[in-house]
């Protein structure tokens, strides 16, 4: 069944692509061993795994997904599936996406599926033995391939992201989708919301830049079917919502906007050099729109919210509550976005460490991002954060650097740090004997060897 959802042996390809995908199958499947013995072997999951991936898998590992899960007749089917793809606004694209994108991959023998804004496939097109195959793993018509159901996937990354991507073999959570590889890119609104995703799926093949840029191209023009049908409606295109004259040029000089969301405190809001303290919630949003310059649609935004999915009607008053603190033409809408720059001490973090400066990184990062925060969007970005602090800290084998994360809370039981801090210091001195006998110490702890920990660069 793998070289029938494959499409037959794929093209030769070049050396060094080949080389680098299974170099990237290999640290896959080890990861799957570690994520397997769970515990504390998930801290070797990072330098194993691309940083995209690698936030997912321990999305989908709080999530409580289990990557051994086998396929249920979960879904939707039958008259409620067709009831539903025929209202939904995607329906309208399916001759423009049938002959951009369907029609070419079912020759080369790959499968096209198209899933709305939730992850929920609509319609899986290609050769029936490939459609066939695709059934088999979870790919069928009905299911959901949201991250939060299934885990690492290239349809329920783009949910989650609203961005582009693709997902190669055992990258996928779940074992029994480790022989595809998709490709996938989102469909939006003139006005910016999500409404659906196409994706391209089959063997290895998938996994080259050309396929990301076909199924890229494919959503780009059904985005722009959907303005010039706006157009044509009457309806205009509030996509980007522009500012009125001068609203800007009179918010942005004064605001001088700054957002804390590092450490344990109240999260900061800095208005003009006053700092004003902010509520989760409003420090939540204001951060995911940072995030998101381009906007984020109410659908978007609240799910990285909350995962249960808040409806819009919350979405809006949460959004007028913001306004009301932070001035009311600060935000815009039809997408939510800010009309100001807001700078973030999570923005001032990573410019530190994409300069290579972990002394000032790490005199920056007070905490976690909102550390009581279970927005999936906030955890996303603590994750990211925390994983680049972390092995930035353990590749500099500075041990000022490694002395000052040790000390803090989220180093002090870090076993692969205490092991490069010790590669740093003099055997004889008194210094190499009180690291030893903590390395010592989290052995029994842990139940694991600090220095193979350090090997994985965990």
């Amino acid at each position: 069944m793998v070289s029938n959802l494959a499409g037959g042996r794929p093209p030769r390809q070049a050396a060094e692509s080949g080389a680098q995908l299974g170099a990237l199958e290999a640290y896959a499947a080890q990861a799957h061993g570690f994520l397997s013995a769970g515990g504390d072997q998930l801290t070797q999951l990072a330098g194993l795994l691309r940083p995209l991936v690698l936030e997912s898998w321990l999305r989908s590992t709080r999530g409580g997904i289990d990557p051994t899960d086998i396929l249920d007749g979960r879904g939707l089917r039958g008259a409620d599936l067709v009831r539903y793809r025929d209202a939904h606004p995607i329906a309208a694209l399916m001759p423009l996406i049938d002959k951009l994108l369907v029609q070419d991959a079912a020759r080369a023998g790959l499968i096209v599926t198209v899933a709305d804004q939730f992850g929920r496939v609509l319609s899986v097109h290609g050769h029936p033995e490939q459609v066939a195959a695709a059934a088999e793993i979870g790919v069928r018509e009905g299911d959901d391939l949201s991250e939060r159901r299934i885990g690492t996937n290239a349809v329920g990354l783009v949910v989650r992201t609203g961005r582009a991507t693709w997902i190669h073999g055992p990258e996928h959570f779940l074992h029994r989708m480790h022989q595809i590889t998709g490709a996938a890119a989102p469909v939006h609104e003139p006005d910016g919301r999500l409404i659906g995703v196409l994706m391209i799926a089959g063997g290895m093949r998938v996994a080259k830049p050309e396929i990301l840029a076909l199924v890229k191209a494919a959503a780009t023009a059904a985005e722009m079917d959907l303005v010039l049908r706006a157009m044509r409606a009457g309806r205009g295109v509030p996509a980007a919502e522009p500012n009125r004259p001068g609203e800007q040029a009179a918010d942005a000089e004064p605001a001088r906007l700054g957002l804390e969301v590092l450490g344990l405190g109240q999260p900061q809001l800095s208005v003009a050099g006053e700092r004003v303290s902010l509520s989760q919630r409003h420090a939540e949003i204001l951060l995911l729109l940072t995030e998101h310059p381009e906007g984020l649609g109410a659908d978007h935004l609240a799910l990285l919210l909350d995962d249960t999915d808040l409806d819009n009607g919350t979405i809006r008053a949460a959004m007028s509550r913001l306004r009301s603190v932070i001035g009311a033409t600060v935000v815009g809408s039809r997408p939510y976005r800010l009309r100001v720059h807001v700078a973030t001490d999570v923005e001032a973090l990573r410019a530190a460490l994409d300069s290579g400066d972990i002394e000032s990184a790490l005199r920056l990062y007070a905490g976690p991002v909102l550390p009581r925060s279970s927005a999936p969007g906030i955890c996303d970005i603590r994750d990211e954060l925390r994983v680049r602090l972390r092995t930035a800290v353990l590749a500099s084998a500075d041990p000022g650097v490694l002395r000052r994360w040790t000390a803090g809370p989220e180093g002090r039981d870090d076993a692969a740090a205490w092991a490069a801090y010790r590669s740093t210091v003099d055997r004889d001195s008194p210094l190499y004997a009180q690291i030893e006998a903590k390395i010592r110490v989290l052995d029994r702890r842990l139940g694991a060897d600090a220095t193979q920990m350090q090997r994985f660069g965990s």
